[in-house]
């Protein structure tokens, strides 16, 4: 019973976690390619890019979602990337987001309406 709780539980974060990456890549594209912040990033005065900003963060959220997936198996298509750690490069946080992308696409395609 109690491993039935901890899958269900570890879904409904795996889903939360697929969902906000969604949406903040989608954010992220409509302000096109380019750079990300290094990791880790350390606040300045300076102000930052939204566009930059925002694939910082979609990556970051997409790398939390293929750390989930590797730890509990939770991936629907496979080849989960590594997940983000400091120093990683760009094609590391780009490889993350297309990833749940990826994810996104198949869980639409299974379960529509969802």
């Amino acid at each position: 019973m109690v491993d039935a709780q901890v899958a269900s539980l570890a879904m409904e974060c795996r889903d939360d976690l697929l969902e906000a990456a969604v949406v903040l890549d989608a954010l992220a594209l409509c302000h096109g390619h380019g750079s990300y912040l290094p990791r880790p990033y350390q606040e300045t005065s300076t102000p930052v890019p939204t566009a930059v900003e925002l694939r910082t963060d979609a990556s970051d959220v997409a790398g939390e979602l293929a750390r989930h997936d590797r730890q509990y198996g939770t991936s629907t298509t496979g080849g989960v990337p590594a997940s983000l750690e400091d120093g990683c490069t760009h094609s590391d946080r780009d490889a993350v987001r297309a990833y749940a992308r990826r994810e996104w696409i198949t869980r639409q395609e299974r379960w529509p309406g969802i």
